[in-house]
């Protein structure tokens, strides 16, 4: 199914639906939940997916587990996706928090073919069984580290989603801790209660987040200097250290090389 709202199908006896959408530059999907559980796949470009939890950027090739019935927010940049929507019940070893994984190149063509089926597709012969054999290819996906925590104070989580709006290597602890009427002391307990990270490895961590949608239309070397590393190698390294991959796996050079798409 392509460009189909879920509300038109989500009543069909299926329990996974298939469907492609296709969405201008820079679409945003507003807070959003669906009864079912979501797998979100981008052949191109980079979906940073939000939930009162945390944040997770999904770079190029990659996918995300949503949990059922969980609220999210979807920023889609040069993203071009594909979604399967499955019952929970269908499911019962889905993550309880989104989830970043790889896409196997068996995965993505099963996910090209579904997209094809209609609503009420046959669960004998070949539709039924490309069904059931991506809930086995999604089973097999291990979680890849590419989120932050969210902290639950509002006061905490408004300094770290504006900070991943825009961040800043020039931030301190000092600063952070001035904004919320605290210690410095006293607010990084707080902020490692809240999120198992101290407020600096927390932004590190932020910081090299960013760099990834920055890659897909920079160079390594100048998304390092916005991002306030020294040399293009200290950058290089803390990104491989973080995400086991280097950076120039998903510079400007090397977009486009997915297979097209929807959500």
């Amino acid at each position: 199914m392509k460009n189909v709202p879920l509300a038109e199908v989500d009543h069909v006896d299926r329990a996974v639906l298939p469907i492609g959408t296709d969405y201008p530059p820079g679409h945003v999907l507003d807070w959003h939940e669906h009864r079912r559980a979501q797998f979100l796949y981008g052949a191109t470009g980079v979906m940073i997916v939000d939930t009162a939890a945390g944040s997770w950027t999904v770079p190029p090739e990659r996918a995300v587990l949503i949990p059922a019935a969980t609220r999210h927010r979807v920023r889609m940049l040069g993203v071009s996706t594909r979604s399967l929507y499955i019952e929970p019940d269908a499911v019962p070893w889905w993550p309880v928090t989104c989830s970043v994984v790889d896409v196997s190149p068996l995965l993505r063509e099963l996910l090209l073919t579904a997209v094809g089926f209609g609503a009420d597709y046959s669960l004998s012969g070949r539709e039924g069984a490309v069904s059931a054999l991506l809930l086995y290819e999604i089973a097999e996906r291990a979680p890849l580290p590419f989120h932050v925590g969210i902290p639950v104070s509002p006061d905490l989580a408004s300094l770290c989603r504006t900070y991943l709006a825009a961040p800043d290597a020039g931030v301190t602890n000092t600063a952070w801790a001035a904004r919320t009427a605290m210690s410095e002391r006293a607010f990084t307990r707080r902020f490692r209660s809240e999120t198992g990270d101290s407020p600096a490895v927390w932004r590190a961590r932020a910081r090299l987040l960013a760099a990834v949608p920055m890659l897909r239309t920079a160079s390594v070397s100048e998304v390092g200097g916005r991002l306030g590393y020294a040399s293009p190698a200290a950058f290089t390294a803390a990104f491989t250290r973080t995400f086991g991959l280097p950076p120039s796996r998903f510079a400007a050079n090397r977009q486009g090389v997915g297979r097209g798409g929807s959500s």
